[in-house]
């Protein structure tokens, strides 16, 4: 199975890369290719991660690194990494404004 990375995904992971890297580039750097690796990762067991709470019906997981949550769903044919966001943050409201 293949991981596609949305473009909210890709927004979200050079957000968390300018934030860091105002403390450092080379940190910054490295913990966003950990974070990229780690939703590569998802292929392996793409249902080895909980549905979300409460928002189980849209087919959403997440997969905890560090302090961060990698958002994806499990499609015929690919992952899609929809968001990745820190977890001190109001994720229900930013990815679900609707419900």
């Amino acid at each position: 199975m293949i991981v596609v990375v949305t473009a909210e995904a890709e927004a979200d992971l050079d957000q968390i890369t300018t934030y860091i890297a105002e403390r450092s580039i080379e940190i910054a750097l490295n913990f966003v290719q950990e974070l990229r690796e780690k939703c590569e990762s998802l292929a392996d067991a793409p249902r080895g991660y909980p549905l979300v709470p409460r928002l189980e019906h849209l087919g959403i997981r997440r997969h905890p690194f560090g302090n961060y949550l990698i958002f994806y769903r499990v499609g015929t044919n690919a992952i899609e990494v929809v968001h990745v966001l820190h977890g001190a943050r109001d994720y229900e409201r930013l990815l679900f404004p609707e419900t």
